[in-house]
């Protein structure tokens, strides 16, 4: 039987209240990790943010914190070598991923972050849930595929979210959105609610707050 992907439901009053709280607390940056040595105490539930170079990372998780340089955009795609993690205030680690499908970066640079990634997602019991940023100009590319298909191995429950949303039509969105949940019905660790967002309208940001408060 075929997954049916939806829409994640807009959350009610409550469970808004709830996540923009958690997110109204102080949210630090705690470290940058170049390998598996280097991880904090696995101590508490986390989240993982992965998305590909220009997908706007940066800037969902700055509007999802309510900060403006919390994570910081680099002009040069896959610039950043590091898995980020910041501390929220008694809830979950954010972790930042480095971006990928950038051609910038040597082979060996590339291939070491690609080792990381792995360990990282097979390696830390704690993590609850990747949210794997697409763009919704452009759907899933054979570059999301791959990460996708490392989350099914690694058997971590992945959750898309669709970024800049405001950059394309209603017609365009509908058209992206089946082919995003076409291109994830293949993969058996794919969550079946999409989020779609707009960091600079702020559509969706509380979806995926509440989101992650509810992860446990």
């Amino acid at each position: 039987m075929q997954m049916q992907f939806t829409l994640a439901p807009e959350p009610d009053d409550f469970a808004r209240e709830k996540g923009r709280l958690l997110f109204a607390a102080p949210v630090d940056f705690l470290k940058g990790v170049v390998a598996m040595s280097g991880m904090p105490p696995a101590d508490r539930v986390e989240v993982c943010f992965a998305g590909r170079s220009n997908v706007g990372k940066s800037s969902l998780i700055n509007a999802l914190t309510n900060r403006k340089n919390l994570a910081r955009a680099s002009n040069t795609p896959g610039r950043t070598q590091e898995i980020n993690f910041f501390t929220t205030t008694g809830g979950p680690y954010l972790v930042d991923l480095p971006g990928y499908g950038f051609a910038e970066a040597p082979v060996p640079v590339v291939k070491k972050w690609q080792d990381l990634l792995k360990a990282y997602l097979s390696g830390r019991v704690n993590l609850r849930r990747a949210f794997v940023l697409i763009d919704a100009r452009h759907g899933v590319k054979k570059v999301d595929d791959e990460i996708l298909t490392l989350l099914d191995r690694s058997a971590v429950t992945f959750q898309v979210v669709l970024t800049k949303a405001d950059k394309i039509s209603r017609t365009e969105r509908e058209a992206v959105l089946e082919q995003v949940k076409g291109a994830l019905a293949k993969h058996p660790a794919a969550h079946p609610e999409l989020v779609v967002t707009s960091s600079e309208k702020g559509e969706g940001i509380d979806v995926l707050r509440t989101i992650i408060t509810t992860l446990e």
